[in-house]
């Protein structure tokens, strides 16, 4: 499976191995891209280094499935568009695998999530469904079980007096 060992890079050359892979398994399993990496003269016999992996443009989002053929999205994420235009669909095959990628890189960059607080102020992407920032955010805030983690979109005044009372504390907050 493509994921297996994702989570035990620890170097520029382990890097580089598992995006070739990448690049390797998403050209065969992913019909949109192998289309556009041809249409490109790109293909796993002409990509060697990570430098010549193709982005596929977020354009491709809006208007095709961009998941493996071998897949079933669990999950769909959105973006918020702009009035008038599509939105762009992110299909998640493994919620857990997203899950874990993010939880492991905050621990990674932060510590364990236990010793956080979050506070989340995000008026724009609680508003409106789909939007994997918002589930990423309160599987974080769920996690810490700390009272003063939370949302703070329809309570402002709260989030001054939290802040406040966790700078005295001298506790970490993000």
């Amino acid at each position: 499976m493509l994921e297996n060992g994702i989570f035990e890079v620890k170097d520029r050359s382990s890097f580089e191995r598992r995006a070739l892979n990448t690049f390797n398994y998403q050209y065969h399993q992913v019909p949109v891209y192998q289309e556009y990496c041809n249409f490109l003269g790109k293909n796993p016999d002409s990509v060697k280094v990570i430098d010549d992996i193709p982005y596929l443009p977020i354009q491709f989002f809006k208007t095709h499935q961009v998941l493996s053929s071998e897949k079933k999205p669990s999950v769909i994420f959105t973006s918020s568009g702009t009035t008038g235009s599509s939105v762009s669909k992110h299909f998640v095959a493994e919620e857990s695998l997203y899950r874990k990628s993010y939880l492991q890189g905050f621990e990674h960059f932060y510590g364990a999530i236990e010793n956080w607080t979050i506070l989340a102020l995000l008026p724009s992407y609680l508003e409106r469904s789909g939007s994997s920032l918002v589930v990423m955010v309160d599987d974080l805030i769920q996690r810490t079980n700390k009272p003063s983690s939370g949302f703070y979109l329809h309570n402002l005044e709260a989030s001054p007096i939290s802040l406040s009372i966790l700078i005295t504390k001298e506790k970490k907050f993000y």
